[in-house]
């Protein structure tokens, strides 16, 4: 790895605002530590963004496709825009291509942003987020919080404490 990408893709819950389960309402989107900072940075290198996330809400019927895409416009009001959205709308048990840990999202996001998987950081917060990364035959960084199963940072080939250790490989 030379630490030079064309492109980070980032997980959506836990990893670029704080987890809320099956949110549909943009008035509590937080976002996470650094994320606006790293954000910044990364478009200021030239570097492209984008978003891989798993909604499964909308297919079990606890979200719709307004309320997720209400959500993920709040996110580009705090953040700025991201090159692609990728979202995965179906529940679990559906054997979609696309949910995470399959890499179906991340091979979209790769495609939509006009750049190899192998020149792709891929940052999220639970195992299926590095799984989906390696997958597509991207680089996967996982960045933990409290919901984060300790056998998936085990498992993890790159772990680091926040979002800004993202510079640090990108540079």
């Amino acid at each position: 790895m030379d630490g030079t990408f064309d492109a980070v893709l980032f997980d959506r819950d836990g990893t670029l605002i704080r987890d809320v389960p099956y949110n549909g309402d943009p008035s509590v989107v937080t976002p996470m530590p650094g994320a606006r900072e790293v954000l910044r940075e990364l478009r200021a290198q030239g570097v492209r963004t984008g978003v891989v996330t798993n909604q499964s809400g909308i297919g079990r019927g606890l979200l719709t496709h307004e309320q997720v895409a209400a959500v993920n416009a709040r996110v580009d009001e705090l953040f700025g825009r991201f090159g692609t959205w990728q979202i995965c709308p179906h529940a679990p048990d559906e054997g979609c291509a696309c949910r995470k840990p399959a890499p179906g999202l991340v091979l979209a996001a790769c495609e939509a942003l006009g750049v190899s998987p192998h020149r792709t950081l891929m940052v999220g917060d639970i195992g299926a987020d590095v799984e989906a990364a390696e997958a597509a035959g991207a680089v996967s960084l996982l960045v933990p919080t409290e919901v984060t199963r300790a056998d998936e940072v085990a498992r993890a080939p790159r772990t680091a404490d926040d979002l800004l250790a993202v510079l640090e490989l990108v540079r």
